[in-house]
This record gives C-alpha cells, sequence and structure tokens, in this order.
C-alpha cells in the first residue's frame, strides 16, 4: 500500500508537469516562432520481492517478481515541425521555410542566439533587428565576406552611383541578399542574412523571447550557412511563421492529462482508506 501511494503522489506530480507544458503551449497559440512543446514519460525504479534477474549462461533463470515504484519525467521535447505561414506585406517580417535559424546577437554583451521568429525592425541607424534590439547577422557587406551585423543603407555604394543618391527602397532574396535601390536607378547587393542549422535541436535552449541558446551542444553547422544550402532553408519576405501548436491536440492531452490526475488521486485516497481499515484491525 505504501508503494500505491508513492505511486499516486509521483503520477500526481508528474502530470501536473504536463499540465503546466500543455498550459504554456496554449498561452503561446499566437506566439510568432513558438514551437511546441511536448513530455515523455517513463517508469520509475521497480522494486524486485524475489528471484534472479538474470539467468545464467546453459540455465534458465527464475523469474524475477517486481513492482513499480511510479512514473517518472523522462524528457520535455521541443516540436520543430514547421508553423504556418502569413503574409504581413511588412519589409522587415521574415520567416525561414524549411530547418534553419537566424542568427542575433545582444549589441551590449556580445552573446548570440538564434530563433524562428523573423518579426525584425530597422532600428534608427538601419540595423535589421528585433524587438529587443538583438541585431541580425550575416554578411555585413557588400562584397559577402564580413561576418557581422546586418544593416540596411546606402554604405558600400558602387563608385558609378551619384554620391549624392539617397536609399530609396531595399529588399530580401530568397538567399537571404538585401538589395538597395538608390534614387540614381543603381541597385546593389547591401549585405546577406544567414541561417544557422542543428544536428540536434533538442538541446537548444529557450531563454524567452523566442530566442535560443546552447548552440555548440545542438550541433552545429561549422559556419552560418546561405539560406537554400547546407539543409536550411529559405527565407520568405514580407511574411511570418506562426506558432505550430495545434489546439485540438493540446485540449486532447489536456483532457487525458485530467482523468490521470483523478486517477491517480483516486489510487491515493483508496491507499488511505486500506491503511486506515488495517489500523482499526487492532481495536
Amino acid at each position: 500500500m505504501i508503494r500505491s501511494l508513492n505511486s499516486g503522489v509521483s503520477g500526481l506530480q508528474q502530470f501536473q508537469e504536463k499540465m503546466d507544458v500543455i498550459g504554456n503551449n496554449i498561452a503561446n497559440v499566437n506566439t510568432t516562432g513558438y514551437k511546441a512543446a511536448r513530455v515523455d514519460f517513463a517508469d520509475s525504479f521497480s522494486d524486485t520481492l524475489r528471484g534472479s534477474t538474470a539467468a545464467t549462461a546453459g540455465t534458465s533463470g527464475t523469474p524475477g517478481m517486481q513492482i513499480g515504484t511510479g512514473v517518472m519525467t523522462e524528457s520535455i521535447k521541443s516540436l520543430f515541425s514547421q508553423g504556418a505561414l502569413v503574409r504581413t506585406g511588412y519589409q522587415t517580417d521574415m520567416m525561414v521555410s524549411g530547418e534553419g535559424f537566424f542568427i542575433v546577437r545582444d549589441p551590449l554583451t556580445d552573446v548570440q542566439f538564434v530563433t524562428r521568429a523573423g518579426n525584425f525592425r530597422r532600428d534608427t541607424n538601419g540595423f535589421l533587428v528585433t524587438d529587443s534590439g538583438f541585431r541580425v547577422q550575416g554578411f555585413s557587406d557588400p562584397a559577402l565576406t564580413t561576418l557581422g551585423d546586418i544593416q540596411i543603407d546606402a554604405t558600400g555604394r558602387p563608385d558609378t552611383s551619384d554620391p549624392a543618391a539617397t536609399m530609396t527602397g531595399w529588399s530580401v532574396s530568397e538567399d537571404g541578399q538585401i538589395r538597395v535601390k538608390l534614387s540614381d536607378g543603381t541597385e546593389y547587393t547591401r549585405g546577406q542574412i544567414l541561417l544557422q542549422g542543428f544536428t540536434d535541436p533538442q538541446m537548444l535552449v529557450k531563454e524567452g523571447n523566442n530566442l535560443y541558446s546552447g548552440m555548440g551542444a545542438a550541433g552545429p553547422l561549422a559556419a552560418p550557412a546561405t539560406p537554400g544550402t547546407n539543409g536550411v532553408g529559405r527565407i520568405e519576405s514580407g511574411a511570418l511563421e506562426l506558432s505550430n501548436v495545434d489546439l485540438a491536440n493540446e485540449f486532447s492531452n489536456m483532457i487525458t492529462a485530467q482523468r490521470a490526475f483523478q486517477a491517480n488521486a483516486r489510487i491515493i485516497s483508496t491507499s488511505d482508506e486500506m491503511l486506515q481499515e488495517l489500523v482499526n484491525l487492532k481495536r
């Protein structure tokens, strides 16, 4: 009965964790680039009552009699499936169609993160940044040789252009190249957004604000890749990737978790009643 009590308690704890994960998924159903999480359970350590646990070579062993001691959370995994695309029409909104992550840098600490959320903006200095001011990374020069902060301005204009010409427009291609158009009609490549890919994205650590850290443990590419190469997807400009949370699936999981929680609570109350009967036997 003590084992059943412990098993019931472990079930309450783990299904509460599952409810927490489900609640977080539902809360982020409209979060740009959010990836839903899933809880995986595993059985806990089992008590062996009697019997050998293995047979020696050439002989038959006695089956072990084991009673489980409950359940534990084996892992909480992020599901990196593609979210739905929504067209916004804003040039600074971008999404990765396929695998891969945008790379951003905190200009205050020089720490880099990756993200699937492409709701960027262009700050007063022309840098392409997140809402938190983190700068998008890639080739920062027209020659596409120097890695750094992506800046969208008239820097690096061709020598044949009018020195007095101003920037009148810009665009981002599927391979991440930023094309700047000047008032004299000149058009040239200003830089290129690059993406990072991982062999084991489950090792990435969520940092909030749609950012991930822990890139080294996730098996990154040797160097940031051009969109559409090395297994990373292409960039869609003027669009955003929505959350990949499936509400119907989350509500189904929530009902299942709730019933399982109730069943484990019933195990505890029933075990308590049985223990009470044992205590009353001595009267």
